[in-house]
């Protein structure tokens, strides 16, 4: 046999031959405490409400929101996401019914809370987004742009009333400059030191958020580009990483998660935090879409999709399938 470098000698198949094999030298593996579930519960609603791009989630009313808690506990996944969707009619400038504490964000933190503890990690999405008439993540000045300042304090009693609620930790999604400086502050003032701060570090303003626009009732007109990042900007990410962990950022997070594996790989390298990423209700969406073509296989490609975002450096990745994979995992 001619010999070409290593080869025949050097067979990398030998550790491919079989499934044990596999799982043996496997250099990545995927665990049901990687996982949290993102959640929406919307306000005033008898039964669920099906969010028709994104096939098997719902809008939770409150009742359908503290089984689907018990549910990703008994599956193991570590964390749960909370977003409040309020009655239209809430909606106003200012996001008033974000800072309500008797919001459906707040409500459905403390019921998730007395359902399961310390069980599973409670984090709330901390934005206004759902709360305003015009669907942007902050308040605008007399020239219709978002007022970065103004947003901050907005968000300082965001972090507040969530914590009262009964939070672990709070998911900061605005993209506001110093958003994490302020809650922290704000966190701290009323001897809340112990709820962490889950950053959305990198944030880009990408097209796969579409379907989430239906799962929380958004009203935005237009985009988020001047808050939001550019996709084609990597530098800018890693200033945005350094300035949020000067601030006190607990975690990071990258966001969206598939399209952007090299922005996650450069922040799990960079950071001694621990890093999330957030696999998006788009990149949800394409992978239910294909399959029920049957173009590819469903259980597979959410496996893979989920074992690229963990393998480019993710310790936590936020998944609309996280107790249903998580449940696949306990069965391996």
């Amino acid at each position: 046999m001619t010999v070409y470098g290593s080869f025949p000698g050097a067979r990398p198949r030998r550790l491919r031959t079989t499934p044990t094999m596999r799982r043996m030298v496997a250099e990545t593996r995927l665990h049901p405490a990687d996982l949290i579930l993102p959640a929406f519960v919307r306000e005033g609603v008898a039964a669920p409400v099906p969010i028709q791009a994104m096939p098997g989630v719902v809008q939770h009313t409150r009742d359908t929101l503290r089984k689907a808690a018990v549910e990703a506990v008994e599956a193991g996944v570590s964390g749960i996401m909370l977003f409040g969707v309020p009655e239209e009619a809430k909606k106003d400038a200012a996001g008033t019914a974000g800072t309500d504490p008797d919001g459906i964000l707040q409500v459905a933190v403390r019921d998730v809370r007395a359902e399961v503890g310390d069980e599973l990690v409670i984090m709330s999405d901390l934005c206004l987004d759902e709360y305003t008439d015009h669907g942007h993540c902050g308040v605008l000045d007399t020239d219709g742009r978002v007022d970065n300042d103004a947003t901050l304090e907005r968000y300082a009693e965001m972090a507040q009333v969530q914590a009262d609620a009964g939070v672990h930790a709070v998911g900061p999604s605005g993209m506001m400059d110093g958003q994490v400086g302020v809650i922290r502050d704000a966190l701290d003032t009323i001897g809340k030191e112990d709820v962490s701060i889950l950053a959305y570090t990198a944030k880009y303003a990408s097209a796969f958020y579409g379907p989430f626009r239906e799962a929380v009732g958004s009203s935005l007109s237009g985009d988020r580009k001047t808050y939001q990042q550019d996709p084609a900007n990597v530098r800018e990410s890693l200033r945005e990483l350094a300035l949020d962990l000067e601030e006190g950022a607990d975690m990071v997070m990258v966001k969206p998660a598939g399209p952007y594996l090299d922005i996650l790989a450069k922040v799990a390298d960079t950071v001694d935090v621990p890093v999330a990423a957030y696999q998006i209700s788009g990149e949800y969406a394409m992978i239910e879409a294909a399959a029920e073509k049957g173009w590819i296989d469903r259980d597979k490609a959410i496996l893979e999709s989920l074992t690229g975002i963990k393998r480019a450096g993710a310790q936590m990745i936020l998944t609309y399938w996280a107790t249903e994979v998580a449940r696949g995992l306990a069965r391996r």
